[in-house]
């Protein structure tokens, strides 16, 4: 058999992330072409009880390091870690995730382990047993596929929310082999951390976002976009305009300076669709455009196009979504 190809499982606040398993899932597909098996690196603290549950996802081993010291991300910490972690399991290849997190350790393990990385991969394929993998450039405008030479050990982090996750096998469970690690004295630490319990949902791994542009006119507004996310479970963004105007905090921008997002429904209410906008949520299932202007970019990349004043159809889309649920309730 050879090489196994290992998976860095992103964990917080006690679960793992939606990502995690994407990134599993990715590994598994890709480890039964190699006809190998897939081992995850997992760190944090009080994490023991849930690596099995990776298990779920394709993954055949889970190698821990499991200490109060390892429970908020800190490079100083983490990346020494899960390097030897790394190098225990002896990969063909590695698979993390591109998250904000993913991007910071991705890139520091590729320094520290003297391999190649290619970042916020949205493609990855097995040619005659080579790795290639594909990512958007130029914000989204070209699509470059990138390959490792012979002998190397690729790093690969993969776009949130773009992987496909394979439904869980609720009978598995991953092996667990716990690994005593000297975990490095921090230089820094995590002071005043604040983690969303609102039960917001997240911009990153959201399966529907709607957003709203200049077009909402005023912060106030968002309400209406707001009602609408809340009976589709969607999260809420915003464009540049918007947040530059004071209207948005800068976590829900959307766009080549905010969050680049996928997921399978974007609503876009009165974004005229900039290049810097539509590089942060092109790759999108589906596009559903709203805006007055017939002449508006964003018409260009929408798979539905409503020229119509945002302020006249989201309501009444609010309205016929609120009695179809009524009706599947």
């Amino acid at each position: 058999m050879s090489k196994c190809v290992c998976v860095v499982a992103e964990y917080r606040a006690g679960d793992f992330r939606r990502v995690a398993y994407e990134v599993a899932s990715e590994g598994k597909r890709i480890a039964d072409i190699l006809g190998t098996n897939v081992c995850a690196v997992l760190v944090g603290s009080n994490v023991m009880d849930k690596a099995p549950t990776l298990g779920r996802y394709g993954v055949d081993k889970v190698y821990v390091a499991d200490d109060p010291a390892l429970e908020n991300y800190l490079p100083e910490t983490h990346v020494p870690v899960i390097a030897d972690l790394i190098k225990k399991c002896d990969p063909a290849l590695v698979l993390l995730s591109a998250s904000v997190d993913g991007k910071d350790l991705s890139a520091r393990l590729s320094a520290r382990l003297e391999e190649g990385l290619v970042q916020d991969c949205t493609e990855i394929v097995v040619d005659g047993g080579k790795i290639k993998v594909k990512k958007p450039i130029y914000a989204g405008k070209c699509l470059a596929w990138s390959q490792w030479a012979e002998g190397a050990m690729p790093l690969i982090s993969c776009r949130p929310n773009v992987m496909s996750c394979m439904a869980p096998m609720e009978d598995k469970k991953a092996e667990v082999e716990k690994v005593d690690v000297a975990v490095p004295q921090a230089r820094s630490s995590v002071t005043g951390l604040e983690l969303d319990t609102s039960g917001r949902v997240g911009l990153s791994g959201a399966e529907i976002i709607v957003s709203g542009g200049r077009g909402m006119k005023e912060a106030s507004n968002f309400s209406i976009l707001e009602e609408l996310a809340k009976l589709l479970g969607a999260a809420v963004g915003a464009s540049r305009a918007a947040v530059d105007s004071g209207w948005r905090p800068h976590a829900d921008q959307v766009g080549q300076t905010g969050k680049v997002v996928n997921p399978n429904l974007y609503i876009a209410a009165g974004i005229s669709g900039a290049i810097q906008h539509l590089a942060g949520m092109g790759s999108s299932k589906f596009i559903v455009a709203i805006n007055k202007d017939a002449d508006a970019p964003i018409f260009s990349k929408a798979d539905y196009g409503i020229v119509e004043d945002l302020f006249a159809f989201i309501p009444a889309l609010t309205e016929e979504v609120r009695k179809l649920k009524s009706t599947c309730s």
